[in-house]
């Protein structure tokens, strides 16, 4: 008589260690029972065997035999033994340069933005702008060609006329000359004041493009600054991980046989990466990528304001404009990316 569960449930037991059973659904079977078994006995042994195509196993077995005879898994042989580190500050300045060849970002923020007082500034543009030597040469340039027009026509048509009438040694001769005279200074300082009028707005716009250069060479500066920590955290990291794999070498080389062997039986999990950067490091490096990057976009799509303005001033003394906004945005994404790579 066979009994035929069809419903079991078991609970396990802390203090025997198995499994126990608690309840159980079954019916009692009395009919013939078929033996499976080497044979036609029962209790025969059974073996399974996983084959692949052909060309899988002779190329597995192909790439077995080469490491075998090129040695390339050995102790004594790791392939991690000629790795170069890579110089970052010659991949990133030029060769023969360092970080320390090139001012400090508090050097140029005090070079360009600190103690800027944009009165004196701007006084100093009007003067450069408006009373410009080129200025001054188009109003003296103004003036001989007023000269001799007086000199050719106005002054011998004045003084044919008064010789008609015999009114030279006249006092009227000497007031139309002066007449003429101060008709020749009054469309001389109207040139030179109308002239000068229309410098005014290239003094400002000349101000304004002087305020956002300063704002624009620290803003790029420190942006560069940032990018290069970044590269040189993953940089280091890369460094210090082949160094680790090379001295781990001969307590990993047996997981790469693992998987050498293990090739055909499918993914396997493995660990022979050594000497990565910490959760930290990763964090830390995605932050500072992420703020270069935001800082750049956020610049880009700050909204402008008029230099007259008082934000234009706080922005060209202050900072980037609308590059913190940018620079938090991406800073957050750098930091996730770098805490769930």
């Amino acid at each position: 008589m066979t009994k035929i569960y069809s419903y079991i449930k078991f609970l396990w037991n802390e203090e025997k260690q198995i499994y126990e059973e608690i309840y159980s659904e079954s019916k009692e079977y009395e009919g013939d029972v078929a033996l499976c078994g080497k044979g036609g006995g029962g209790g025969g042994d059974s073996r399974t065997e996983v084959r692949f195509a052909p060309y899988v196993e002779q190329a597995h077995q192909a790439f077995l035999e080469i490491m075998a005879v090129k040695k390339w898994l050995t102790i004594d042989k790791s392939p991690f033994s000629g790795y170069t580190d890579i110089k970052l500050d010659d991949a990133f300045f030029g060769a023969g340069y360092l970080i320390t060849s090139f001012p400090a970002l508090y050097y140029m923020y005090g070079k360009f933005m600190s103690g800027l007082d944009i009165n004196v500034l701007y006084a100093q543009i009007f003067e450069d702008t408006v009373n410009a030597s080129a200025i001054n040469n188009l109003v003296s340039a103004e003036a001989v060609m007023m000269d001799d027009d007086i000199d050719v026509n106005v002054l011998p048509r004045f003084q044919v006329g008064l010789r008609d009438i015999n009114s030279v040694i006249s006092s009227s001769y000497v007031v139309g000359k002066a007449m003429i005279e101060d008709a020749r200074v009054k469309a001389l300082s109207k040139f030179s004041a109308g002239l000068k009028y229309q410098m005014i707005p290239v003094a400002s716009e000349r101000w304004k493009a002087h305020l956002d250069w300063n704002k624009g060479v620290v803003g790029v500066y420190a942006e560069l600054m940032k990018l290069y920590f970044s590269a040189k955290m993953d940089v280091d990291n890369f460094n210090y991980s082949m160094a680790a794999k090379n001295l781990l070498w001969p307590f990993t080389v047996l997981e790469y046989e693992r998987a050498a062997l293990g090739a055909l039986q499918g993914a396997t999990n493995t660990k022979t990466d050594v000497g990565g950067s910490s959760t930290f490091g990763r964090a830390i490096s995605g932050a500072l990528g992420g703020a270069a990057m935001g800082g750049i976009a956020g610049a880009m799509i700050a909204p402008s304001v008029t230099a007259g303005s008082s934000a234009a001033l706080a922005g060209a003394t202050v900072g980037a404009g609308g590059g913190p906004i940018g620079i938090a945005i991406g800073g957050i994404l750098g930091l996730a990316a770098g805490l769930f790579s």
